[in-house]
This record gives C-alpha cells, sequence and structure tokens, in this order.
C-alpha cells in the first residue's frame, strides 16, 4: 500500500481555483500565472497524492473526479484554517489580541450580555474569548488579580484602588416571593415582617467583601452561590430575596412569583460600571467590548420609587 505524499498549501491553492473559475485559464487568472504553471501544479499534486483530481477527457472544461470530490472538502477546510491563521496573526501584529478575559457580574440582564456577545463575534472573529460570570466583589477580585482584562461589576468596584471605571448601565432589584409564602398573603406588609421569614441571600465569593452583607434584613438566611438556584428556591416559596427585575419578569407575568411591597425594603439600583486595571489597559478588541457595554447602559432608567442598592 503506498502513502500519499505531502501537497504544499500553494498547490491546494491552485486546486481550489481551478474548481472554483472552472477552468485551468480561469485558475490562471485568478491567480496571476500562466496556464502552463497552473497545469503543471495540478499535474504535481496528483502526483504527491497519487490520484486524479480531474477528468479531462471528453470536455473542455475539467471535471472533478470522485477522489476529486473527496479532496475538494479537505482542501478547502486547510485553506480556511490557513486564512483564520493569517487573519490572527495579523492581527496580533496590529495589536488585536488573540484572547480577551471577560468577567460579568451575574446580575447583568442575560439578554444584554448575548447582543454585546454576538456582535463582538462578528466584529473579532479571530479573538478567542473566556467569559466568567460571578457575583458582588469577585468581579473585581478577579480583575485585581489580571485574571479578566475587563469587567463589568455591579457597584462594589466603585472607590477600588487601581481600579478605572466607567458607567454602563443599571437594573433594578426587587423583593420577590412565591405566591403561598406568607409574605405575598400579607396586604399591606407591615415594616419588620421580612425578619420574620427566611431571606434568600447570594453569597459572594470573593475575600474583597467577605464578611459583609447587601440589602440583608433578615437574621434567618440561606446562602447560594448561584442565581439560578437562588431563582428556583424562591419560586418554591422556600423564602423571600431581592432578584433583578429582567430576571423574574417572566414569573410576574405568568403568577409564579409576586413583587412585595415591603416597606423597610423596597429594593434599588444596582448599578454596573466597567472596570478594568490603571496599569493594565484593555487592548483593541477589550476596548470594543468596553464601548459597547457603556453604550448599551445609557438608556437605562431609574425605576420610581426605588433608591440604590
Amino acid at each position: 500500500m503506498s502513502n500519499p505524499g505531502t501537497p504544499t498549501f500553494d498547490q491546494l491553492r491552485i486546486f481550489l481555483a481551478v474548481v472554483d473559475s472552472g477552468s485551468f485559464a480561469g485558475a490562471g487568472r485568478t491567480l496571476n500565472r500562466a496556464v502552463s504553471v497552473i497545469s503543471y501544479g495540478i499535474a504535481n499534486l496528483e502526483a504527491q497524492l497519487g490520484v486524479l483530481l480531474f477528468d479531462r477527457e471528453g470536455t473542455k472544461k475539467p471535471r472533478l473526479t470522485t477522489a476529486g470530490e473527496a479532496v475538494l472538502a479537505e482542501a478547502r477546510a486547510v485553506a480556511q484554517g490557513i486564512d483564520g491563521l493569517r487573519a490572527k496573526v495579523k492581527g496580533l501584529l496590529d495589536g488585536l489580541e488573540a484572547e480577551v478575559h471577560l468577567a460579568v457580574d451575574v446580575m447583568l440582564p442575560t439578554r444584554r450580555l448575548g447582543e454585546v456577545l454576538r456582535a463582538f463575534r462578528a466584529a473579532f472573529p479571530t479573538v478567542t474569548l473566556r467569559l466568567h460570570v460571578e457575583a458582588l466583589g469577585a468581579v473585581t477580585g478577579l480583575v485585581l488579580d489580571g485574571q479578566a482584562v475587563l469587567g463589568v461589576s455591579g457597584p462594589l468596584a466603585i472607590g477600588m484602588e487601581g481600579i478605572e471605571r466607567e458607567a454602563a448601565g443599571s437594573v433594578a432589584m426587587v423583593p420577590v416571593a412565591a405566591p403561598d409564602h406568607p409574605l405575598a398573603r400579607l396586604d399591606p406588609i407591615p415594616p419588620g415582617a421580612g425578619r420574620d421569614h427566611v431571606q434568600l441571600v447570594l453569597s459572594d465569593r470573593s475575600p474583597i467583601t467577605a464578611g459583609r452583607d447587601f440589602a440583608v434584613i433578615s437574621p434567618r438566611t440561606w446562602r447560594l452561590a448561584d442565581l439560578g438556584a437562588k431563582h428556583a428556591l424562591l419560586r418554591e416559596g422556600i423564602g423571600w430575596g431581592n432578584m433583578p427585575q429582567p430576571l423574574i419578569e417572566p414569573d410576574l407575568v405568568a403568577g409564579t412569583l409576586v413583587r412585595l411591597a415591603m416597606p423597610d425594603s423596597p429594593g434599588g439600583m444596582y448599578r454596573f460600571s466597567t472596570i478594568w486595571r490603571r496599569d493594565t489597559p484593555p487592548g483593541p478588541a477589550a476596548t470594543w467590548l468596553r464601548a459597547r457595554f457603556v453604550e448599551a447602559g445609557r438608556g437605562d432608567g431609574d425605576v420610581e420609587g426605588l433608591g440604590e442598592v
């Protein structure tokens, strides 16, 4: 059994040019080469592989053989890989990052995150993205540690040493519970009633805010590291807690959660900022991301009756 040789990329380019143009002469015009050079290149490629790629008999236009059809798919894959490699190296030479590590606050609306990252993929197809979704001070921690070049953080990043920031919108945090929860059955809810029931609280895995509580009024708490788990337990009626309004809007419409009119804990506006280390400014792709998150947050307005978280 004979083994095929290793074709050059130039031979594969000639092969693809013949296929795409439909003739040796067309490939010559595409590549600005003489027809004899094209013919010689195809002959060498066939000799390297040990198969005939084109049926040249009985037609003026070369037709792919069965072997040629099989080779075509692989040749296109190789060409696309080479093009991708060239684009990535060009980006590196131009200062474009090969990879961007982004950390975002779990409270950031997922729809906004998806829209920005979809546009990022289209604008920077050669840049790999590493996404970290964290709560509270953990976003700032990742940026400070250099694990993320850019963060979209909640208000905890304000005033952090060595961190630059730019406002990037806000989200309303509102207290909710299942419709059969005791607090949901009170009308009106008296001040202090929330202290008599389990409050579901999102934990912070960062040492930056270790030991600190935010918007916690009940001495009876369940602490969860995952916002999705908190959402699920709220729907089960296990406790009450504050949630970003866009996330639980479908629940409010469906009636699986109800908003609690708690006079002493009405919720508040949770404000976002894009953050980065002062000594490690973002590159072109991360800077583009930063601008998109800032722009996406410009239309966020405050909800009447809510202060700050």
